[in-house]
C-alpha cells in the first residue's frame, strides 16, 4: 500500500482510531493484523517470506540468549545462521539474477559455454529494509545489548511496523522493540506534530518529487535524444527528486508513528548542505549509514587500524553500501565512487588546511562555506548519474556528453537570443523535455523550482530549531495559514498519479 493512495488516506485514520480505542494489551495484535494487511497489499504470498525471517531470527535470538546465559560455546554458530538465513532470501530474490549475468557476460567474453537458469522473481518490497533489521536485531543480543524478545507478536509488530516497513528508517530493537510495551494515550499536541511531519513528507514526495520525476525519466531513459545542458537539468532533479521522495517517505513514516505514540529515528539532516562528503553521509539515509558504521566498520577495525588497513575498511563499507542499492553494476560504482570521495578527502585533509590557510580564505567563512557546500553538491550530483542511469554505457554516454552544446547555450545567453535559449534548454522535436504539449511547461517547471526554494528555506530555518516548534510560537492565524496552505498546495499542486517511492526498489 502506497502512503500517497487513497487506500492508505482511509486505512490510516481506521487503525489510528481503533489504535486508541482499545485496551493496550490489544494493540499490538491491531498493529501486526494492519502491518500485515499494508503488505500484502503489494504482493500478498511475499507475507510468507517475511513470516519465515521473523520465526528464524526470533528463535535464533532466544537460543543465543539462552546458551550465553548457560555458558555454552555455541552462540557464534547461532548467530550465523541468524545471518545466512535472512541474506539468503535477500541474495536469491535480489542478487542471484544479477551474479548469474555478470557470470554469463564473462563467460561470453572467454568464450565459454555457462547458461544457467535465470529466475523470474518479483522483488519483494521492502526486502533490503526489513532483512537488515532483523539482522541488526540478531547482532545486538549476541552481543548482550539487547535482551532476547520472547513474546513472537511483539517481535513480528517490530519487524513489519507498516509505517517504516517498506523504506525504513531501519530501526534499532533497543529504540523500537521496547516501545511496543508503553502505554500510549492519546495527546493532541503529539497527534497533531506527526500530521504536520506527515503533512511535509507528502508535500515533497507529490509536489516536487513527482514533478520533476517527469524530466528525469524522459532524459534518463533517452539519454540519445539529448544534449549537456539537458543532462545537468535531469541530474540536478534527480538530486533532489531523490531527496524529495525518500525524505518524503520518512517523515510520513516518522509521523504516523508519532500519531501512534511511537518514536522513529531521524533519517535526513539537510545532507545537500553537508560540507564534505563525509558530513554528506552523517546525514543522508541515517539509518542506514549509522547501521553500516556499527555492524560493518567498527568490527572491520574502523579506524583504530593501520592506515591501510583503515583505508580498506571505508572503501568496503561504500562498496556493500553500492550493493545495497540494487542489483546493478551502476550502484556498485556509484558506491565505489563515494568511497574514492572519501579516500581523496581523508588522504588530502593537511593538504587542503594547508591551501586554505595559505588563500586566507578564513577570513571570509561565508565564501568559504559557500564554496565548500557547492562543491560537497556538485560530486554528489555527479555521483547521482551512476545512481540513476539505466546501464554502465547510459551512465557513460551521459557523462562524456555532460557539457556538449553548452558553448552554444553560453553564446545565446551573452547575445540575449530567447528563442535560442527556449530551443537549446526546452523544446525537443516532440516535447518539452517530458511534458506533455497538454500542459504548459514553464508553469510545471516554475512551480517545482518555487516548491524546492521553499523547501531549503525551511532547512536554513530548521538550523535554529525545530520548525514545528518555532511554529508554535507565533499567533494561530499565522500557524493556520501555513497549515492550509502546505494543506492546498499538495491538493492543488500534488501529482496524483500514486507514483511508487524510489527506495522501494531496494
Amino acid at each position: 500500500m502506497l502512503f500517497n493512495s487513497i487506500q492508505f488516506i482511509i486505512f490510516f485514520p481506521i487503525v489510528v482510531i481503533i489504535y486508541y480505542c482499545i485496551p493496550h494489551r490489544w494493540r499490538w495484535f491491531l498493529l501486526l493484523v494492519a502491518s500485515c494487511y499494508f503488505y500484502m497489499a503489494f504482493t500478498p504470498y511475499y507475507i510468507f517470506l517475511i513470516m519465515a525471517a521473523i520465526i528464524v531470527d526470533y528463535i535464533i535470538g532466544i537460543l543465543i540468549e539462552t546458551c550465553r546465559e548457560q555458558g555454552k560455546s555455541n552462540t557464534k554458530l547461532l548467530l550465523g545462521i541468524g545471518f545466512f538465513f535472512p541474506l539468503l532470501i535477500l541474495f536469491v530474490f535480489k542478487y542471484y539474477n544479477f551474479f548469474n549475468q555478470s557470470i554469463i557476460d564473462i563467460a561470453k567474453f572467454l568464450n565459454l559455454n555457462y547458461s544457467p537458469n535465470i529466475l523470474n522473481l518479483i522483488l519483494p518490497v521492502g526486502i533490503s529494509f526489513y532483512t537488515f533489521q532483523t539482522l541488526g536485531y540478531v547482532i545486538d543480543v549476541y552481543r548482550g545489548n539487547q535482551k532476547a524478545e520472547r513474546h513472537l507478536g511483539i517481535f513480528s509488530v517490530y519487524v513489519m511496523f507498516f509505517p517504516q516497513l517498506v523504506a525504513g528508517p531501519i530501526e534499532r530493537s533497543r529504540n523500537l522493540l521496547q516501545q511496543f510495551y508503553e502505554k500510549h494515550s492519546f495527546d493532541y499536541k503529539r497527534v497533531t506534530d506527526g500530521l504536520k511531519l506527515m503533512a511535509w513528507g507528502f508535500f515533497k514526495k507529490m509536489v516536487i518529487a513527482d514533478r520533476i520525476a517527469v524530466v528525469v525519466n524522459e532524459v534518463y531513459n533517452n539519454p540519445g535524444n539529448y544534449t549537456g545542458i539537458h543532462f545537468i537539468i535531469a541530474t540536478i532533479f534527480f538530486t533532489y527528486q531523490v531527496y524529495c521522495d525518500f525524505s518524503g517517505y520518512s517523515d510520513i513514516a516518522i509521523g504516523a508513528a508519532q500519531v501512534m505514540g511511537f518514536r522513529l529515528m531521524e533519517n535526513f539532516q539537510r545532507p545537500y548542505f553537508a560540507k564534505s562528503i563525509q558530513e554528506y553521509w552523517r546525514r543522508w539515509h541515517i539509518s542506514l549509514t549509522s547501521w553500516f558504521r556499527d555492524y560493518v566498520y567498527i568490527p572491520l577495525g574502523g579506524n583504530r587500524v593501520v592506515r591501510w588497513r583503515w583505508y580498506f575498511n571505508v572503501y568496503v563499507v561504500f562498496l556493500i553500501t553500492g550493493l545495497w542499492h540494487g542489483a546493478n553494476w551502476t550502484f556498485i560504482i556509484w558506491g565505489a565512487l563515494h568511497g574514492l570521495y572519501s579516500l581523496f578527502s581523508i588522504m588530502t585533509r593537511n593538504i587542503r588546511a594547508r591551501a586554505t590557510r595559505f588563500i586566507s580564505i578564513d577570513r571570509v567563512p561565508m565564501i568559504k562555506k559557500i564554496w565548500q557546500v557547492g562543491a560537497t553538491f556538485s560530486l554528489v550530483n555527479f555521483g547521482f548519474i551512476l545512481f540513476r542511469s539505466n546501464s554502465i554505457s547510459d551512465a557513460y554516454y551521459i557523462i562524456t556528453h555532460l557539457f556538449s552544446g553548452i558553448d552554444k547555450l553560453f553564446y545565446a545567453i551573452m547575445s540575449f537570443d530567447y528563442q535560442m535559449i527556449k530551443k537549446l534548454v526546452i523544446v525537443t522535436d516532440t516535447n518539452a523535455l517530458g511534458i506533455k504539449p497538454s500542459k504548459l511547461f514553464l508553469p510545471e517547471m516554475f512551480i517545482a523550482i518555487l516548491a524546492i526554494i521553499i523547501m531549503e528555506s525551511v532547512h536554513l530555518i530548521q538550523r535554529k530549531g525545530s520548525v514545528r516548534y518555532l511554529l508554535s510560537q507565533k499567533s494561530a492565524f499565522l500557524r493556520w495559514s501555513i497549515y492550509y496552505l502546505l494543506l492546498l498546495s499538495i491538493i492543488f499542486f500534488g501529482i496524483n498519479t500514486q507514483n511508487p517511492f524510489i527506495y522501494f526498489q531496494f
